[in-house]
């Protein structure tokens, strides 16, 4: 008789990574403890031994995410070897804009957490590190923190975030009020993305984003260079 088959144990680690690749196919709405559990082919109660329910299941969600990043931005770190500070945080911010846009899901996740996930005070003592090798004071360098906001994580946080059906509806309405709001009216109509533009948002296309730590990185230099003169 045919041996049987090993049934891969069940850890917090793989929970994750099912987790993660069923909410990449099917959305957020897709993921439940009984969904999650019959795809790995457990009990759901088995689920709990590690991950304490759907809030510490969203939570791992965000640490595997936050590890994703770290990966990704270390390896950009490696790759940028001997550049300046400017090339080492542009291809890390990059690289966790392309974790995100394998995981679209995760910014609107992350922005709602109501806890800071323990992972990330590695990621930003990165980044920190970076700018004191560049020559910015920890003074600037905190300020620059403020300035990157989401987009060191790879996205742009957006007051509104109409998805689907509802970009259509926004765009119908401010063509509707072009009359009143014209220069509203005129910037959407001439910032609308183009296809190959890759976007987690409405407003947080790749094209905008790279614009963005340009431009950051372009004021951050100044500013460095003026604390210098200053002493």
């Amino acid at each position: 008789m045919a041996a049987r088959k090993r049934r891969e144990p069940l850890s917090r680690d793989r929970a994750l990574a099912t987790a993660t690749a069923l909410v990449d196919a099917e959305g957020m709405a897709a993921l439940t403890m009984r969904r999650l559990a019959a795809d790995l082919g457990v009990e759901a109660m088995s689920l709990y031994h590690h991950l304490p329910g759907k809030e510490g299941l969203l939570d791992g969600l965000v640490e595997a995410v936050i590890a994703e990043i770290t990966a990704a931005a270390d390896q950009a770190e490696t790759d940028a070897a001997g550049g300046d500070w400017r090339t080492r945080l542009r291809l890390r911010f990059l690289a966790a804009r392309t974790v995100m846009l394998r995981h679209p899901w995760a910014p609107a996740l992350l922005s709602s957490r109501p806890t800071i996930p323990p992972g990330i005070y590695g990621y930003y003592e990165g980044i920190l590190a970076t700018l004191v090798d560049g020559g910015f004071s920890y003074r600037i360098a905190h300020r620059a923190l403020h300035a990157f906001g989401s987009l060191a994580l790879g996205f742009a946080q957006e007051v509104f975030k109409p998805a689907g059906e509802e970009v259509d509806a926004a765009e119908a309405e401010l063509a509707v009020l072009a009359e009143q709001l014209p220069h509203l009216g005129a910037m959407v109509a001439a910032e609308m993305h183009a296809a190959t533009d890759p976007t987690l948002g409405w407003c947080d296309s790749q094209t905008e984003f790279e614009f963005t730590l340009d431009l950051l990185f372009d004021g951050l230099e100044q500013a460095r260079d003026r604390s210098a003169t200053d002493g």
